[in-house]
């Protein structure tokens, strides 16, 4: 009879701390040093939703406290305009290798370099391309493509095939005089 007694007020001690832990709280989904900024940067885009500046200081920040999948989303919900932006395009590239998909990655900055060549040429570009956005495009599209080669998606699964890709797409050094 003492242990079943015993038993009961086990139990009875579980399901009373178990009452008072309650359901599992709410967990912030960003680290703690940026969702003061990263608010700021919200509520700025829902107000002017069509603003580029906003979306893509907004996408950044999210690139920044590592939500590439918030950023994704926050780039593909964009009005045509915005995602056709080549610097939108560029931050929407890190946020697609950052979630480990490169050969989407790759598409999208093949078409940042595409659009921004013509000032290797001197001619005029579509506005937002200057020449570091150009040289970042190249550099992260030679990357991408020799990880994309190799099989690799995400990159930070594979450290190994990643430094070995970036080891192969920065051998060879570009200089473009004008």
């Amino acid at each position: 009879m003492g242990l079943r007694a015993y038993g009961v007020a086990v139990l009875a001690a579980a399901g009373v701390l178990w009452a008072m832990s309650g359901t599992e709280r709410e967990k912030p989904l960003l680290a703690s040093t940026a969702p003061d900024q990263v608010r700021a940067l919200e509520a700025a885009a829902a107000a002017r939703p069509d603003d580029l500046a906003a979306r893509r200081a907004l996408a950044q920040a999210y690139l920044d406290a590592r939500q590439p999948g918030l950023a994704i989303v926050l780039v593909e919900s964009a009005a045509p305009a915005v995602r056709a932006d080549v610097r939108m395009q560029h931050v929407y590239a890190r946020a697609l290798v950052d979630a480990g998909r490169n050969d989407e990655a790759l598409t999208v900055e093949s078409h940042v370099v595409t659009a921004c060549r013509p000032l290797a040429e001197g001619a005029r570009a579509p506005e937002g391309c200057d020449p570091v956005l150009l040289a970042s495009a190249m550099r992260r599209s030679d990357i991408l493509r020799e990880l994309v080669s190799m099989g690799v998606q995400d990159a930070q699964a594979h450290p190994e095939m990643s430094a070995l890709a970036y080891q192969n797409a920065t051998r060879e050094a570009r200089v473009v005089v004008q």
